[in-house]
C-alpha cells in the first residue's frame, strides 16, 4: 500500500500580515497562493513597469506591504513579501 503523502511546508498555509491581507485577501494561504494572487494584483491595476516588466510600480498599498516609495523588482518583491508571513 502506498503511503500518504505529506503535505510540503512550502503548501502550508500560513497567517498573513494585515497590510498582506489588503492585497491577497483574508489568510491563511500558501506561500504559492499569495505569489499568485500579488502577481493577479499587479496586472489588475497594470503596475508593471512597460519599459521593463520585472520592475513593479508601487501603488499606495503596495507601499505600505513593501516600506517603499517608487519601484521594485520581482526578485526584492519576493523577499519582502517574506517578512508578511508567519
Amino acid at each position: 500500500m502506498a503511503k500518504a503523502k505529506t503535505p510540503s511546508k512550502f503548501m502550508a498555509p500560513l497567517k498573513l500580515s494585515k497590510e498582506l491581507e489588503e492585497v491577497v485577501g483574508k489568510g491563511p494561504m500558501p506561500r504559492t497562493e499569495v505569489t499568485k494572487k500579488i502577481w493577479a494584483y499587479i496586472k489588475k491595476k497594470d503596475l508593471q513597469d512597460p519599459a521593463n516588466k520585472r520592475n513593479i510600480v508601487l501603488d499606495e498599498n503596495l507601499q505600505k506591504l513593501f516600506g517603499k516609495k517608487g519601484t521594485i523588482n520581482m526578485f526584492e518583491m519576493t523577499k519582502l513579501v517574506s517578512k508578511h508571513l508567519g
